[in-house]
């Protein structure tokens, strides 16, 4: 028996079989785990009522009260559109739909108190609102409990089958508050209390259903915390486990090194560049995998620090490598450690894409017998 996590989708109530079959193959929402975890992309601000002569084009989605004085149908055909004179004690404003125009005919009707939530925009001298939100005040004052309305993505075939963005949050309604008192807290207290994170099951109804934006905020850095702190955990893991199971070559001899550094090295080395050549030998020469990121701005002396490095397994009869992204990037490096290689008696080579193909088969031939170190 699958877990509450695992239970597929089509035993929420609303949803069925069909539906959950389109949800799966539109946005890849099988199970209760999918659903919880479908964020909204957004959330509206349902806090504000606006009047009708404070609005402008520029302004976001707004949310306004009043009522419709006149509907009309205009046009023929695929050009047929509806439109509405939606007014309040300040002004009017035109509600215009181009699509679902019989369907939205059989919902709205003149004299009813409506509340509209969209984007202002102007038409010739006028202002109006395309393809508005509308919902009859009576509704808004039973149904939306949150100031704060949040946004889900859906798809052309799932608004036919009215999973528009309210449809999916009708869903969410049901299966959320069944879905906080199952979910689990992976998170020591120790660790949460540390970083000020909320309860995984608080973040989780929050995030839906935000009581607030302060809320919703703790809400969204609980989560987003989670997931790059398991990250982490799944990396370090990845290391410990390949340290554990692949050997590495021991790389001690400096002698290479320390000739460079005491004859051929043309300036002092900072005390960061020092610190970090220090902990690299130490991974090279314990016998261990090394994966190290080095950091540090343009003209930081990161390639030098890099030659220094490859100097420990030279040192011991290995060959060395340094890739870059791009051949103007490769030719550089070769530029400017050629003449430090040919010091030490080193032998050095350039291998790019545009190298002619007889010089490629040349390195590749000397690369095999050992004949270029770097």
């Amino acid at each position: 028996m699958p877990s509450f996590l695992e239970t597929t989708i089509e035993f929420i109530k609303g949803v069925g079989p069909q539906r959950a079959e389109l949800l799966s193959k539109e946005l890849g929402l099988k199970t209760f785990k999918d659903l919880i975890e479908f964020y909204p992309f957004r959330y509206d601000d349902r806090s504000r009522f606006y009047h009708i002569n404070e609005l402008s084009a520029e302004m976001p989605a707004v949310q306004i009260k009043g009522r419709i004085k006149t509907i009309s149908l205009i046009g023929k055909s695929f050009k047929k559109r509806l439109v509405a004179t939606f007014v309040d004690e300040t002004g009017e404003i035109e509600l215009v739909w181009f699509k679902g125009v019989q369907f939205v005919a059989k919902k709205v009707f003149p004299g009813v108190e409506y509340v509209v939530f969209g984007k202002p925009s102007s038409f010739g001298q006028k202002l109006n609102i395309a393809h508005p939100e509308i919902d009859p005040l009576t509704r808004v004052k039973t149904e939306i409990d949150h100031q704060l309305q949040p946004v889900y993505s859906s798809t052309e075939a799932l608004r036919k089958r009215y999973l528009d963005s309210k449809g999916i949050l009708k869903i969410q309604k049901t299966l959320i508050p069944e879905a906080v008192k199952r979910i689990q807290e992976f998170l020591p207290d120790s660790l949460r209390q540390s970083y000020s994170l909320v309860q995984k099951a608080e973040a989780i109804r929050e995030v839906h259903f935000p009581t607030s934006k302060e809320a919703l905020n703790k809400a969204i850095y609980r989560l987003k915390f989670e997931e790059f702190f398991f990250i982490q955990m799944k990396l370090l893991s990845i290391k410990k486990e390949r340290t554990l199971k692949f050997a590495g070559e021991v790389f001690n001899n400096a002698a290479l090194l320390t000739t460079f550094y005491n004859k051929h090295l043309p300036f002092e080395l900072t005390g960061a560049q020092k610190r970090v050549i220090k902990e690299i030998y130490a991974d090279m020469k314990s016998g261990v995998q090394m994966n190290r990121l080095l950091q540090g701005d343009v003209g930081s002396g990161k390639t030098i620090v890099s030659f220094i490095c490859m100097l420990l397994p030279i040192s011991s009869g290995a060959q060395a490598l340094i890739m870059a992204p791009t051949e103007i990037l490769a030719n550089q490096h070769f530029q400017g450690l050629e003449p430090f290689a040919k010091a030490m008696g080193l032998r050095i080579a350039l291998l790019t894409g545009s190298t002619k193909m007889s010089e490629k088969k040349l390195i590749k031939r000397m690369l095999k017998d050992g004949d270029i170190d770097l």
